[in-house]
């Protein structure tokens, strides 16, 4: 195994660009798709669903990379997410210019739509458990935790600079980031092929001892299920987040992607200010900081409930970002130190599964909320972040 300092400052910043790409590429999704679904005259379920349907095929394929990248070696399961990834974004962009030009529409263009994400989602959900297993592979447990919060920033950073990105591509049409984004992933994967060593053959699993680690694992049930819950509220508010700015603000369509990309941005930047600080100087355990990023997201989401100006958003989305920022590595790293080295692969694909799984009942719920009243959405997500921390309280104490 290498050493956590050769990772530091060789393979990890490789993996952070990466993963930088796959961020900035998803945050500009999230940022246009409100607004360009009600381009094409989709509702709001339709929209928030085609993000909760790709996210079950997310849910489901990642954990089958994640045992695959122990058989054959992470590098190359990385490179297919990333190639993947490229083509899907290509495939989405050219269904929705067709919704725009009138070639499609109606429940043929939501079909198509929904059908073009979820097949990109099943070769994408390769990236993100390899990457964190070749992370978990190459540190030493008393920097797990440490060394996730680094690689916990290529997300963060991919999100403060995908909506800017995307405000300043947006006047340019709203499908103009999302070409962007898919040039973005072919050349991270081009870094890869080129700077990334691959697995040693001694590292791999062979065939037949392969982990086929399950969410029911005692080890790590809790974490999955902590990880489950803190998506589903995150993503309610993410996705219902562009209809918010439009209808209170009145905004046109570009409008709102850029003040939607503009509240992810801070939400983002809180995130990267609490991985490349308190993850790194602050001395608690894992459990302490999952239970202090629950309070932060708890109570941005109540913030959110009653804004009725961007000023008092952006507070509220700053707290969810420092919620995001001091849960995910601590989940990260718990889950990692949990399990055998020959199990690494597995676990990261468990867990980088249970946010997809989020995204399947969060955008649709707090969608299904926000028609029939818009501050319903934002309680939803409080109340799932408060069951969660209260069974986690709990389950310390027992």
């Amino acid at each position: 195994m290498m050493t956590n300092s050769k990772l530091a400052t060789g393979q990890l910043t490789v993996l952070i660009l990466a993963l930088m790409a796959t961020g900035i590429g998803q945050s500009l999704v999230f940022a246009i798709l409100a607004p360009l679904g009600r381009e094409v005259a989709m509702s709001e379920l339709q929209i928030t669903s085609i993000i909760a349907v790709s996210a079950l095929v997310f849910a489901l394929a990642s954990p089958h990379w994640g045992r695959l990248s122990d058989r054959v070696g992470r590098k190359p399961i990385i490179i297919t997410g990333l190639l993947g990834y490229t083509v899907g974004t290509l495939v989405f962009t050219s269904v929705f210019y067709a919704g725009l030009a009138g070639l499609l529409g109606g429940t043929l263009l939501y079909g198509v739509a929904l059908l073009a994400r979820c097949g990109q989602a099943v070769i994408m959900s390769a990236t993100s458990p390899a990457t964190t297993a070749y992370a978990a592979d190459n540190s030493s447990t008393e920097h797990r935790t440490r060394t996730m919060a680094k690689l916990g920033t290529a997300n963060s950073m991919g999100t403060i600079l995908g909506p800017a990105v995307s405000g300043a591509l947006a006047t340019f049409g709203l499908l103009a980031p999302l070409y962007f984004a898919a040039a973005l992933a072919a050349s991270a994967a081009l870094l890869i092929w080129r700077q990334l060593p691959l697995t040693p053959q001694r590292d791999l699993v062979p065939r037949h001892l392969r982990v086929r680690l399950r969410f029911s694992d005692r080890r790590v049930r809790h974490l999955l299920a902590t990880t489950v819950g803190l998506f589903v509220g995150f993503s309610g508010i993410q996705q219902t987040l562009g209809f918010t700015l439009q209808d209170k603000l009145d905004l046109s369509g570009i409008q709102t992607a850029q003040m939607t990309g503009a509240a992810l941005m801070v939400s983002a930047a809180f995130t990267f200010l609490v991985q490349i600080t308190v993850m790194q100087r602050v001395k608690l355990e894992p459990g302490q900081f999952i239970r202090l990023g629950l309070l932060a997201m708890l109570f941005g989401a109540v913030l959110l409930a009653s804004a009725d100006r961007f000023p008092l958003l952006a507070v509220g989305m700053a707290f969810i970002g420092t919620g995001l920022g001091l849960t995910m590595p601590s989940i990260a790293a718990s889950a990692s130190l949990a399990v055998a080295p020959e199990e690494q692969g597995a676990v990261a694909g468990l867990v980088a599964a249970c946010p997809a799984i989020g995204f399947v009942v969060g955008p649709i719920s707090a969608g299904a909320l926000y028609q029939v009243h818009p501050a319903l959405a934002p309680v939803f997500s409080a109340t799932v972040f408060f069951i969660v921390l209260v069974l986690l309280v709990l389950r310390e104490r027992r």
